[in-house]
């Protein structure tokens, strides 16, 4: 098989700081080196790079060797599968030595280094993910990579049953990838193995699953692709529960609307929790951190108590409580599962309120109550939390006066 090629017009990824001096210290001597993977793909396709991997024919200690000699920083993060990370300007760059299959079972394939390029490609998943270019410009292909990203197509390299075998977490990348940079029908191949190869995602560790869940969740396409999955058995398997796919796609409407950024966990709070049990089960599903998780217990408490019509001083009272993040998950989580739009304009008004409405600090202190005559002790606290809640349903006045007649209240009610 030959290369099909192509001269990428836009250089500025050849003339990237760091990329452009790795490939100067190893694109010659009689090795090659070429910039791989995501950071062409995304070039061709005019999205933005968020990280350069450079592939070579040079061993690892030839990449050590020469860094060295470059005054480069080198830190063997995979060496035993060819992979040196060279630093430039405090910038990471993955230099990975060429590999081919020696012999193929599963994620432990025995793997040789190499210096045949259409060899390493076919090894990768997808073939819009093995396009590589060289430093005079030319886009290089193997796979029938530069066709796919042309017709927006996600296509596995080689037999799809074969490469899912060799990591059942492509199934899942199947689908973020199609959710990401794919257009219209998947891949019929692509669909019918990942169907069919479903059982392996079982066997994958949790915080696998949950990178690629949260990644695609936020990708271009996720309201169809998550259907997708939904229509092929895959979902319930991974979230280990009903999938609320109307609130999902009200949800990504609603974050349009907004001007907010596409949220992962409010995402995936919309897509799977209902009640507080739902966050449990997703915690321990997804190996979450425990940020993740009290976000998620956070929207499902009582998200159904928040409608179009809540008061002011209430949604104000809500957002003291909760702070502005957690404020805007559950009253989007609330939105999402109501019988209004997602245009609807008192919706958008109590959303707009954290950026409106500048939430203030509690003005009382213990010092405020001790010097009316309580003592150190639990009913200090009782009367602080009592002070604050009053402060809250007076919605939130700053005037001393006000403040005072607060303090004499609750330290009254609590003095022995």
């Amino acid at each position: 098989m030959t290369a099909q090629q192509r001269r990428l017009g836009d250089a500025a990824l050849l003339t990237h700081g760091g990329a452009r001096r790795i490939l100067q210290i190893l694109d010659c001597e009689g090795e090659e080196a070429r910039i791989v993977g995501g950071a062409v793909r995304n070039t061709l396709l005019g999205e933005p790079v968020s990280e350069i991997d450079i592939a070579t024919t040079a061993l690892p200690d030839e990449i050590i060797r020469r860094a060295q000699s470059a005054k480069l920083r080198s830190v063997p993060t995979g060496i035993d599968h060819g992979t040196v990370t060279l630093v430039v300007d405090g910038a990471p760059y993955e230099v990975t030595t060429l590999r081919e299959d020696v012999e193929t079972y599963g994620r432990k394939a025995k793997v040789a280094f190499g210096r045949d390029w259409r060899r390493d490609a076919e090894r990768r998943d997808f073939t819009i993910n093995a396009l590589s270019l060289s430093r005079d410009g030319i886009v290089h292909d193997y796979v029938g990579g530069l066709a796919d990203l042309d017709a927006r197509r996600v296509r596995f390299i080689g037999d799809a049953a074969a490469r899912i075998a060799e990591d059942y977490l492509r199934i899942l990348r199947f689908f973020r990838f199609h959710a990401a940079y794919g257009e219209g029908e998947p891949d019929a191949a692509a669909l019918h193995a990942c169907i069919e190869g479903r059982g392996g995602l079982g066997g994958l560790s949790r915080e696998r699953v949950r990178m690629e869940m949260l990644k695609l969740l936020t990708a271009r396409r996720a309201v169809a692709s998550v259907r997708l999955m939904a229509e092929a058995g895959l979902l319930t398997g991974i979230l280990g529960g009903v999938a609320y796919l109307a609130a999902f796609e009200r949800l990504t409407a609603i974050e349009m609307q907004c001007g907010a950024a596409a949220d992962a966990i409010r995402r995936l709070g919309a897509l799977a929790v209902y009640v507080d049990e739902d966050a449990t089960r997703l915690f321990e599903r997804l190996r979450l951190s425990n940020a993740e998780s009290e976000r998620l217990h956070s929207m499902a408490a009582e998200w159904w108590r928040i409608d179009a019509g809540m008061a002011a001083q209430a949604a104000r009272a809500l957002l003291y409580r909760l702070g502005p993040v957690r404020y805007a998950d559950r009253l989007m989580l609330g939105w999402s599962r109501s019988p209004q739009r997602p245009d609807d304009s008192r919706w958008l008004a109590l959303a707009g309120l954290p950026a409106r409405w500048q939430t203030p600090a509690f003005p009382l202190a213990a010092a405020d109550l001790i010097v009316r005559g309580l003592g150190k002790g639990p009913a200090l606290g009782a009367a602080l939390r009592e002070a604050e809640a009053a402060w809250i349903a007076a919605d939130f006045p700053s005037e001393p006066a006000a403040i005072a007649a607060i303090a004499e209240a609750a330290a009254k009610n609590h003095l022995a």
